[in-house]
């Protein structure tokens, strides 16, 4: 919007994303995954959209001058604590396997055509799209603006700025599509929790409570808590790196009892320990870095 219009007043960061968390109130209600579909389809065009012109647009600019590879003068404790929020922000970046679990819930399977055949497909397609979004943007965006790039690569630009403000704008897109995505097995789970537990009745009053209840928290954590950078390295820490780096390889060796010591038992208990320690590190330094930017900037 500040891009667009360059003489209209500024709004605070804070009531930004009260607009997206109240478009949210509306979109939680729809029902499950399936009717979210077009919402999925439409953030996935976008990342692929506007991940093409952040790095088309480094390109075609070249490097800045004086760019610097070097890393950022500061104290060998704080390099430490930003590099275990980056390992935070690139396990959350691959870390899809709770919402494909959840997909492959609702897909029909039988013997003879057992689920896991496309959903094996679907997760080699989508991972190959993740790598041509992320890979280009991290690479020619690195390559054109080094140790100072900014987190959304595409605030470095000023012109054209119609086509800035059209990327900028696929990115709001995209965040409302993954928001839901990521959303739903929550609704999912404490739904059951409410109708199994406590025995409330299912239908539209307990969805529009529960859902509406979960924005509002997470619309309040976001605006107590701006640091989109930082969230992700502690989200990806303790949220999504135990179910796609170590939870699956546990799960694979109590059921499938291998020899021990063999190749893939090995594998698995590389895969347990290596996630372990993603997650740690990854909370652990996200946790900081939003301690310490909270002390700068807080309710911005």
């Amino acid at each position: 919007m500040e891009i667009a219009c360059t003489n209209c007043t500024q709004i605070k960061q804070s009531y930004w994303i009260l607009i997206f968390g109240g478009i949210h109130f509306f979109l939680s209600q729809l029902p499950n995954f399936n009717s979210v579909t077009g919402v999925s389809v439409a953030a996935a065009v976008m990342s692929l959209s506007y991940s093409t012109i952040a790095w088309v647009a480094c390109l075609a600019r070249g490097r800045v001058e004086n760019v610097s590879y070097a890393y950022k003068k500061t104290t060998s404790t704080d390099l430490m604590f930003r590099i275990f929020n980056a390992i935070g922000q690139i396990s959350f970046a691959f870390a899809s396997h709770a919402v494909a679990l959840e997909i492959q819930a609702i897909i029909p399977s039988t013997h003879e055509k057992p689920s896991k055949i496309p959903m094996w497909k679907g997760i080699i397609g989508a991972y190959i799209i993740n790598a041509i979004c992320y890979f280009p943007v991290a690479l020619v965006g690195y390559w054109a603006f080094g140790r100072d790039v900014e987190d959304n690569v595409l605030m470095e630009f000023e012109r054209p700025s119609w086509l800035i403000a059209s990327a900028n704008l696929m990115v709001f897109i995209h965040v409302v599509g993954s928001y839901q995505v990521y959303a739903m097995p929550i609704f999912d789970l404490i739904e059951k929790v409410m109708v199994k537990r406590f025995k409330f009745p299912p239908g539209v009053a307990l969805r529009l409570v529960v859902r509406s209840t979960y924005v509002a928290f997470t619309l309040l954590f976001g605006v107590t808590f701006p640091f989109f950078g930082d969230l992700l390295g502690l989200f990806g820490g303790f949220g999504f790196a135990p179910t796609a780096f170590f939870l699956p390889s546990i799960m694979w060796l109590i059921i499938k009892k291998p020899k021990r010591f063999s190749t893939y038992w090995f594998i698995n208990w590389a895969s347990i320990y290596v996630g372990v320690c993603i997650m740690l590190a990854s909370t652990i330094g996200g946790l900081r870095n939003i301690i310490t930017d909270a002390s700068t900037k807080f309710y911005t």
